[in-house]
């Protein structure tokens, strides 16, 4: 059994963890920051996001995107400070969440597609791509609470985690950003998937909330190893210097007014055999 390592605590609701350059990216949700880490621990605010943040990525030129919630925006990180890059109101029916960014700076944004802190019956709903230039529109529909994605090395397939549909879902990916040929790429049975990343040998390490634990999940649906957390797994992201330093985002629970109150989130960390691939 592996044992996890508190690198950061005191948290709100940590989210849409990146490794990038050395650093340990990710948002506090309900605290409406993005915060960076090193590996020693040392915590830096990168920028407030006041409709709260969650997906993190990059454009080719090194600027940071990050998805905007509430007001269902793409945000870039400008110099002189956050900047609109896209929006995305008319295109998700509700609030905006994780994203993964590809090699060309295209950002492929999902979102709830219902109200999930007020109980609503889960709907299917959009994802949705931004290009660079501000323009977006929906290249896939149907899917139940899009969450984690990744793209394998080639830059031909994105995976998404499917909440409520306790799957992951395969596309091609096309020249223009259109995603094609759905298909299932593992039913994980009762496991309800959140945030995801991809490692050398083509699995997919699920962060899985209602059952407390990541899981490595094979083509299929197969489930190689699992890690068991203190508090609920939100998402996970593999980094560090040689890859194979497992980030897992962990809290008690994910309801914005008891993050804010207890402070329970985490992000913690543990060491695995097989290093990271793709994106993000």
């Amino acid at each position: 059994m592996r044992t996890l390592k508190v690198l950061t605590g005191g948290l709100a609701f940590p989210e849409g963890p990146r490794w990038r350059n050395g650093k340990f990216f990710f948002s506090d949700m309900h605290a409406h920051q993005v915060l960076a880490v090193d590996t020693a621990g040392k915590r830096e605010l990168v920028c407030e996001v006041p409709a709260r943040p969650s997906g993190l990525g990059w454009l080719p030129d090194g600027r940071m995107l990050v998805v905007s919630m509430t007001d269902r925006k793409l945000m870039r990180l400008d110099r002189d400070g956050l900047k609109t890059a896209a929006d995305l109101s008319k295109l998700a029916p509700f609030d905006c969440n994780d994203m993964v960014v590809d090699a060309r700076g295209r950002a492929y944004v999902g979102n709830f597609g219902f109200d999930l802190h007020a109980g609503e019956k889960p709907r299917g709903t959009t994802l949705v791509m931004a290009a660079p230039d501000g323009t977006a529109r929906v290249v896939a529909d149907e899917l139940m609470f899009p969450n984690g994605m990744v793209i394998t090395p080639d830059g031909r397939t994105l995976i998404v985690g499917e909440t409520f549909a306790r799957r992951l879902t395969a596309f091609d990916i096309g020249a223009d950003g259109s995603l094609t040929n759905r298909r299932l790429w593992a039913d994980l049975g009762n496991g309800l998937p959140d945030g995801i990343c991809l490692d050398a040998e083509n699995a997919i390490w699920v962060a899985c909330p209602t059952a407390s634990e990541v899981i490595r999940v094979k083509p299929g649906g197969e489930v190689a190893e699992r890690i068991r957390v203190e508090t609920d797994a939100f998402a996970c992201m593999l980094g560090g210097a040689d890859g194979r330093t497992l980030f897992v985002a962990t809290a008690p629970n994910s309801d914005p007014e008891k993050c804010r109150a207890t402070r329970g989130g985490r992000i913690e960390t543990t060491l695995v055999e097989i290093p990271r691939a793709g994106l993000p």
